[in-house]
């Protein structure tokens, strides 16, 4: 029996995102039996509208599995809306990322306990690329993964930035968008299993996982990303805001 099929909070909240996100959004799947349906999973999307998630999210519980994200730890204590993200498993993430505080590491192993499914935006934020292809990973998937020893399964989606475009705030309807999502195969990350968790093992898996999403949206887009991923800092940027 897979997640979804079980009674939970997501049935109140598939309600209301579902028949909604119909009417704006029409998606294309691609190889979405690459998408494991039982057993802890990260799922890793690239990142460029602040309707993002909700894309997302929605495309993920079409892809057969619950979407669960990383959530500011003040959001969860947000009456009634921290209720609901707690009940439905999101994982509290405190002030500069860290998933060290014990809510996090909890909510972390039931990934493995309860075979759950976590969706994380490894680029962190919005991709600052000029041509909204994704930007220099951070490490936290690749870090939860070695960790507590699951896969990570790369994403990619193209189409969001025309129902939201990237740093607007502003929904446009219509007429109806078409999102298309590919599915790729796990990350192999065996070559770093039992080594020390430093900034070069997590840089390098990163790495790996970056370039899977990267091929991914090429293969969406039909065209070839720049050589070099786009890293903020060397464009004298800070990771988020606007050009």
């Amino acid at each position: 029996m897979s997640e979804r099929s079980k009674p939970s909070i997501f049935w109140l909240l598939g309600a209301i995102a579902l028949p909604l996100m119909g009417l704006m959004v029409k998606y294309r799947f691609h190889d979405r039996e690459k998408m494991p349906q039982t057993g802890a999973v990260i799922i890793t999307p690239n990142h460029y509208s602040n309707i993002d998630p909700v894309v997302i999210g929605v495309a993920t519980w079409y892809l057969g599995r619950l979407p669960r994200f990383m959530a500011k730890a003040s959001i969860l204590r947000v009456p009634v809306v921290g209720w609901i993200l707690r009940k439905s498993g999101q994982i509290p993430v405190e002030r500069g990322g860290s998933t060290r505080s014990s809510d996090a590491l909890m909510a972390a192993k039931e990934l493995v306990t309860k075979e759950r499914a976590l969706i994380v935006y490894p680029e962190g934020s919005l991709t600052r690329d000029p041509d909204i292809w994704p930007m220099r990973g951070k490490s936290g998937a690749v870090r939860l993964a070695l960790e507590l020893g699951i896969p990570v399964v790369p994403v990619a989606h193209w189409g969001t930035q025309n129902l939201m475009a990237r740093y607007s705030k502003k929904l446009n309807v219509f007429p109806r968008h078409t999102v298309d999502v590919k599915v790729g195969d796990p990350v192999d990350l065996s070559e770093f299993a039992g080594k020390p968790l430093d900034n070069k093992t997590l840089t390098a898996a990163t790495t790996k996982v970056m370039d899977a999403i990267t091929a991914l949206l090429e293969d969406l887009r039909g065209e070839k990303a720049p050589a070099t991923r786009w890293n903020p800092a060397e464009h004298n940027q800070s990771e988020t805001g606007r050009f």
